[in-house]
C-alpha cells in the first residue's frame, strides 16, 4: 500500500475564541504532523496576518490556503477570510479549493463546507476537531465525516470560550471523544501513532 493512500489530514473548525484555541492546538503538533486544514470564522483581511503570527510560533508551517495547492504534511492551511475552503482530490494528491460563494450557516468561510468536503473526499483518512465557537456551523458535516470513517474530537465545555459548536457536534453524534483543549494535540498524535497505515483512500 503506497504512502499516498494512507495520508491523513486533520480538519479544524472554530469560531468565537478559536484563534487562541487553534494556536494552542497547533503549538502541540510536531514538524512532521499531517497536513492541517482550518476554517476559523474571520473576516477578510485578518487571516493573512493571523497565519503569519502562527507561522512564527509553530513547528509546522502555517499560511493562508491557496486555491489548487497540494496539502503537504507539516503544513497548516487557513481558510482566507471571506472565502470558503474545501479539500479535493487531484490524482493521488489532496489539494485545496478556495472559492467565493454564498455564506453557509451565515458564515464565509464555513466549517460546514470544509467538513463536508472532508467527508466526501478524505473519509477514513480524516481527523476532525471542533473547537470553541458560537452556533452550529459544521455539526452536520462533522457527523457526515464520522459516518464516512473519520475520527473526531470536540473541545470540552470547561475550556471553551463558547461551547456552541462543540455542543452541537456532540448532539449530532459526530464525535468520538470530548477533550480539554490542552489534551487534543497529544490525543491526535497518539491516535495517529496507533493507526499509522491502517486507513485506505476511497478513490
Amino acid at each position: 500500500m503506497g504512502r499516498l493512500s494512507t495520508e491523513k489530514i486533520i480538519f479544524i473548525g472554530a469560531s468565537t475564541g478559536g484563534t487562541e484555541a487553534t494556536r494552542e492546538l497547533l503549538l502541540g503538533l510536531p514538524a512532521d504532523a499531517p497536513a492541517v486544514m482550518i476554517t476559523q470564522h474571520m473576516p477578510a483581511g485578518f487571516t493573512k496576518s493571523y497565519a503569519a503570527r502562527l507561522n512564527g510560533l509553530c513547528r509546522i508551517r502555517v499560511a493562508e490556503a491557496v486555491n489548487g495547492e497540494r496539502m503537504l504534511p507539516g503544513h497548516a492551511y487557513i481558510a482566507p477570510g471571506g472565502h470558503h475552503l474545501a479539500v479535493e482530490r487531484s490524482g493521488a494528491n489532496y489539494i485545496a479549493r478556495v472559492f467565493d460563494g454564498e455564506p453557509v450557516n451565515r458564515h464565509k468561510p464555513s466549517v460546514e463546507v470544509l467538513f463536508d468536503s472532508a467527508a466526501r473526499v478524505v473519509g477514513r483518512n480524516a481527523l476532525g476537531v471542533m473547537l470553541t465557537g458560537m452556533g452550529a456551523d459544521g455539526a452536520k458535516a462533522m457527523r457526515a465525516m464520522r459516518d464516512a470513517g473519520s475520527w473526531n474530537v470536540a473541545q470540552d465545555e470547561a475550556t471553551c470560550v463558547v461551547f456552541g459548536m462543540p455542543r452541537e457536534a456532540i448532539a449530532h453524534g459526530a464525535t468520538h471523544e470530548v477533550l480539554a483543549l490542552q489534551q487534543i494535540a497529544p490525543r491526535l498524535l497518539e491516535w495517529l501513532r496507533t493507526h499509522a497505515g491502517t486507513a485506505t483512500s476511497r478513490v
